[in-house]
């Protein structure tokens, strides 16, 4: 039987509702565009950028990640400490579980060039009265160290406070990046 332009019509409407559905899903839910607000990731982040965030992978350390405040607030940082972890900075260094761990991303002319240290000492216990990091928590520090509002102020957050990691910064175009 033939199909009348009506049923034709019909089939591209059916096409463009589920093109529609599937598209406000995959935005919404699974590849979340976001802007960058603030300073505290600077060099890694600007002000003004304009990034991916997915929602459905596992979050491991130093994933950028997008989350919510207490105050509702959405911000931007890099998991440092994963659940059930030891944190310390001792000299401008790292340590997870007494183990010095390197950060590549902190090799940039911001922090060379200032010539101070840039991640004051601490341990996560005089932080935050734990000696690790709750299960189902991160520690997130921005890379902007000396000017980030981070787990050393508000503590560990919850896996669920989570929106999702940056997958990707599409614009501006000088700056386009894969994580």
């Amino acid at each position: 039987m033939k199909k009348t332009w009506r049923d034709h019509l019909w089939d591209w409407f059916k096409a463009a509702v589920l093109a529609i559905v599937l598209t406000a899903i995959l935005r919404n839910f699974i590849f979340i565009p976001m802007n960058v607000q603030g300073s505290s990731m600077i060099p890694t982040l600007h002000q003004g950028d304009q990034m991916v965030v997915e929602s459905f992978s596992k979050m491991k350390r130093f994933d950028i990640i997008v989350f919510k405040d207490a105050s509702n607030r959405t911000l931007v940082k890099r998991i440092i400490g994963l659940p059930g972890e030891s944190i310390s900075y001792r000299n401008d260094q790292l340590y997870i579980n007494n183990h010095k761990i390197n950060e590549p991303f902190l090799k940039n002319k911001l922090v060379t060039q200032a010539g101070e240290t840039w991640t004051s000492d601490f341990e996560l216990q005089q932080l935050t009265g734990e000696k690790k990091v709750p299960e189902n928590e991160y520690f997130v520090l921005g890379d902007n160290r000396r000017s980030s509002n981070d787990s050393r102020v508000f503590g560990s957050i919850a896996k669920d406070e989570i929106i999702g990691k940056t997958i990707l910064v599409y614009f501006p175009f000088n700056r386009i990046s894969v994580y």
